[in-house]
């Protein structure tokens, strides 16, 4: 079976069925409008921990191990441990694969990581090299935050077209076998870079990858806006949000207005939480996916979306020489029913 479709998608030989999830999120996502679809909400973000750092790691290797203990999965059965976070050498990657002390293949592309972990790991799956894989991805406000902008003593003020990144982390567990929902088809993005250079704004940065992927998928894939219920996006806030349906719209002729919502305006109320342009963060898709939107899949409310996270490739360095912000977007089609 030839695999590849178009430029840049892939259709999988066998679904590759998504057997469990879980999630954990901080407070301040925990008030949002998602509370009764985490697993987990931390009322203390720092965990009783005496850095913020190691605290994510705490957020990171529970909710894996709850992941495990929920589907009744023993370590020794999952063949790869896929997982990306924020920091500097992605170390709450590492120190939860040390923790875990399964095969591990360490992976960064920002706040798209979590999709570009499910890629990963699904085309192994079906490439037959792996049975059993979890994917997770992490972030914590308070360890971005004075990584990639200010200390968090200096208070600063954050600009309305800024995000806040989510404290949170969602874990996958995948599969060969299983009743689904199933990952179908992938489209792996491309980097682009607009010449946009603010660290506080970068729903602008990343809304032109995330057109670029969704105008590819359905041009590789010959499917209609009609075929999914959802079109979602993982990081963009309200400011990418709209730039994404007007450039789709204006420039693509694609119109998914009608479909589309974003990961980081769901998990947060923008009119009763001070969140700025709503959320963001390697934590943010990962937590939304693995509690609410896996849950309505599951329920039968949604039958197949399209799952488009994005991410600001950015570092402290690129940061404080003025460099532009290149960025990512990675997409899977995950359905109930799929056609074989």
């Amino acid at each position: 079976m030839k695999k590849k479709i178009g430029k840049q998608t892939y259709k999988f030989s066998l679904p590759i069925n998504i057997n469990d999830t879980c999630s954990r999120v901080g407070p301040i996502e925990g008030e949002g409008p998602l509370k009764n679809y985490f697993h987990y909400i931390e009322q203390d973000d720092t965990l009783n921990e005496k850095t913020f750092e190691k605290a994510e790691h705490q957020f990171s290797i529970k909710t894996v191990m709850n992941l495990l203990e929920k589907s009744s999965t023993k370590k020794e059965d999952v063949d790869i441990y896929v997982a990306g976070d924020l920091l500097n050498q992605i170390i709450t990657a590492n120190a939860t694969a040390r923790d875990l002390s399964i095969p591990f293949w360490g992976i960064y592309n920002a706040c798209a990581s979590f999709c570009e972990g499910l890629q990963i790991a699904s085309s192994m799956i079906d490439g037959g090299f792996f049975e059993k894989a979890v994917v997770s991805s992490t972030s914590h406000f308070s360890t971005a935050e004075r990584q990639y902008r200010y200390p968090l003593e200096l208070g600063t003020q954050a600009p309305p077209v800024s995000q806040r990144t989510v404290t949170g982390t969602g874990a996958v567990l995948l599969s060969k076998n299983g009743n689904g929902p199933y990952i179908t088809h992938m489209t792996i993005g491309k980097v682009m870079d607009y010449n946009q250079d603010d660290p506080n704004n970068m729903g602008s940065a990343m809304a032109i990858s995330a057109c670029d992927t969704i105008y590819t998928h359905f041009r590789d894939t010959g499917f209609n806006i009609d075929d999914y219920d959802m079109i979602l996006t993982g990081d963009l806030g309200k400011v990418g949000y709209n730039i994404t349906i007007d450039y789709l719209k204006s420039q693509k002729n694609l119109d998914i207005s009608g479909i589309y919502n974003d990961c980081g305006l769901l998990i947060y109320d923008l009119k009763s939480q001070d969140v700025m342009s709503g959320g963001s963060g390697a934590g943010c898709s990962a937590s939304v996916f693995c509690s609410y939107i896996y849950s309505l899949m599951k329920e039968k409310k949604l039958n197949k979306i399209l799952f488009c996270p994005t991410g600001a490739l950015l570092s402290p360095v690129s940061t404080g020489q003025k460099d532009s912000i290149p960025c990512i977007a990675h997409a899977v089609t995950i359905e109930n029913n799929p056609t074989l």
